[in-house]
C-alpha cells in the first residue's frame, strides 16, 4: 500500500500524510561499530532494532506517513576517536543519501556530525549539504559532556547559521547516567532532561540569539521546557551582568521548532501549547526506536485528538508546518 489517490477509502493514507521529522535508521556496520565501542546495550535499552528501508514504509503506509526523515539516533557516530568518527558519520551520511536518492518522495535526511571535533563537523557540513543534498543536520545532546553551547562549537553553529540550515537535536544519556539513571532506561527520564539541559546551554551561551537563522528542531514535545520556561528565564535574568540587558529565553524558546515524538496526549500537548505556537510543532514517530506496534498507535492518535486551530487537524497542521520548514519536502 502506498500513498496514493487510488488508495481504499477511509484507510489512513486518504487523510493528508505526516512529515515524520523525527525517524531513525541504523545500519548493520553502524551497530557494529556501536558494539564495538561498548554500546551492547543502547542507552540502556535491551536490544538494538532491526531497521529496513522496506520495513519502514509498510511502517509508513499503514500509519498515513508521506515522508520520513531519517537521522541516525544516539548514541550518535563518536565513540572517542576523531578520525573513527569522521569516517563513521560519512559512512552514515552516505548509506542514509542512497535510502533518500532510492526513494525521494518517501524519505529525507538529516546528517550526522563527528562533534566535538569541529574541523570534522565543519568538513561533513559541506560534504553533507553540498554533495548529499542533506535535509539538515542531527545533534546529539551531548558528546562524552561536550553540550552544545560550549564555545567550541562556535564555528559549526556560525556555519549552520551561515546556510539556514534545520537542526534537528536527539537526547542521549548525560556523562553521570551510572548515577543518575537508577538503573533503569535512560530515554524514560534522563533523555527528557539532557535535552531541557542542552537548549538551556544553548540560550544561556547566547548561542541561539547570535544565530537567528538556525531552524532549530527540539525532540520530544520539548522533553521538560514547557515546565522549565520561565523558571529558565528567571534565572537568566537573575544571573546577567548589569550592564546587560537580560534576554527573553521564553520569546528564544517560542521561536524554535517542536517535535511530537514519543507520548503526546493527553497531557504533553497542552503543557507544549502554553509555550510554543501551533505552527511551531512537528509530527515525529521515533521509529525505529519506538516498536511499530507503537508508532502505529501513536500516529492514530492525532487522529481523535482535537487540533489547536480551527479547521485543521493535526495532519494537516504539522504536515504545513513541516513542509514550510524544509521546502524540498513540498516540491
Amino acid at each position: 500500500m502506498s500513498l496514493t489517490a487510488d488508495s481504499p477509502a477511509g484507510s489512513p493514507v486518504d487523510r493528508p500524510g505526516f512529515v515524520d521529522v523525527h525517524a531513525h535508521f541504523v545500519t548493520d556496520s553502524y551497530v557494529r561499530r556501536a558494539r564495538a565501542a561498548g554500546h551492547e546495550f543502547p542507552d540502556g535499552v535491551p536490544a538494538w532494532p532491526a531497521w529496513s528501508a522496506r520495513a519502514h514504509l509498510e511502517l509508513m503506509d499503514r500509519s498515513g506517513i508521506a515522508t520520513a526523515v531519517l537521522s541516525v539516533s544516539s548514541p550518535g557516530v563518536h565513540f572517542g576517536d576523531a578520525a573513527a568518527a569522521r569516517a563513521l558519520a560519512r559512512e552514515v551520511n552516505e548509506g542514509g543519501a542512497g535510502i533518500v536518492a532510492g526513494h525521494p518522495d518517501r524519505f529525507g535526511l538529516f546528517a550526522s556530525l563527528p562533534l566535538p571535533d569541529v574541523d570534522g563537523a565543519l568538513a561533513e557540513i559541506a560534504y553533507a549539504f553540498d554533495t548529499l543534498g542533506a535535509d539538515g543536520v542531527v545533534l546529539e545532546t551531548n558528546t562524552h559532556g561536550v553540550y552544545l553551547g560550549d564555545p567550541r562549537l562556535e564555528p559549526v553553529f556560525a556555519e549552520l547559521d551561515r546556510r539556514s540550515a534545520v537542526v534537528f537535536l536527539h537526547p542521549t544519556s548525560p556523562v553521570c547516567w551510572e548515577r543518575s539513571a537508577l538503573g533503569r532506561p535512560r530515554p524514560m527520564v534522563e533523555f527528557v532532561f539532557d535535552t531541557a539541559r542542552t537548549v538551556t546551554d544553548l540560550l544561556f551561551a547566547g548561542t541561539l540569539a547570535r544565530h537567528p537563522r538556525l531552524k532549530v528542531i527540539v525532540p520530544h514535545c520539548g522533553g521538560a521546557l514547557p515546565v522549565l520556561a520561565d523558571r529558565i528565564n528567571g534565572f537568566m535574568r537573575l544571573f546577567m551582568p548589569a550592564d546587560q540587558e537580560a534576554p527573553d529565553a521564553v520569546a528564544q524558546l517560542r521561536g524554535l521548532y517542536y517535535d511530537l515524538a514519543g507520548p503526546a496526549f493527553p497531557r504533553q500537548v497542552p503543557a507544549l501549547l502554553g509555550l510554543a505556537d501551533p505552527e511551531r510543532l512537528l509530527y515525529g514517530s521515533d521509529y525505529c526506536w519506538t516498536p511499530a506496534p507503537a508508532a502505529e498507535a501513536h500516529a492514530a492518535s492525532f487522529d481523535t485528538a482535537p487540533a489547536p486551530v480551527d479547521g485543521a487537524t493535526w495532519r494537516s497542521l504539522t504536515t504545513a508546518n513541516a513542509r514550510a520548514l524544509l521546502p524540498r519536502l513540498a516540491r
